[in-house]
């Protein structure tokens, strides 16, 4: 399974629990599945290729509220070649001082098992649902 890593200096130090699927915003007028593509592009550099079969997955509530659309798709991606977009936030916080971070500061292949234990809590179901349907314990 394929997932990411939040850039930035809150998540620099974790990694148990703190990595997740390239996830984002749906815009206004944007299906969930075109949003789906267009951030996983944006964070990962990478282009899911047209008329690749995506396989819905059940929608997730992460802990803050977020609900979370993911599809199941295979592909490749050489996680070395993983670039992201950037965000701006005040840091050292109180410091007046604003910097750029990359959202994403890395990717990385996973088996199910370890998978389970680098993902993000709120998310643990999308991979259940993954492990059912590539028949996976």
């Amino acid at each position: 399974m394929f997932l990411v890593h939040p850039g930035g200096p809150y998540w620099t130090r974790k990694d148990e629990g703190a990595w997740t699927i390239p996830k984002g915003e749906v815009q206004p007028g944007e299906s969930p599945l075109v949003a789906a593509q267009r951030e996983f592009l944006e964070e990962t550099g990478a282009v899911l290729i047209a008329g690749t079969e995506f396989h819905p997955l059940t929608a997730v509530r992460q802990a803050g509220g977020k609900l979370v659309h993911a599809w199941a798709v295979e592909g490749e991606i050489d996680v070395d070649a993983v670039f992201s977009n950037t965000f701006s936030m005040e840091w050292p916080p109180r410091s007046g001082r604003m910097q750029a971070f990359p959202e994403i500061d890395r990717g990385g292949w996973f088996d199910m098992r370890t998978a389970a234990v680098k993902l993000i809590a709120g998310q643990r179901p999308l991979l259940i649902e993954l492990a059912g349907l590539l028949q996976q314990p």
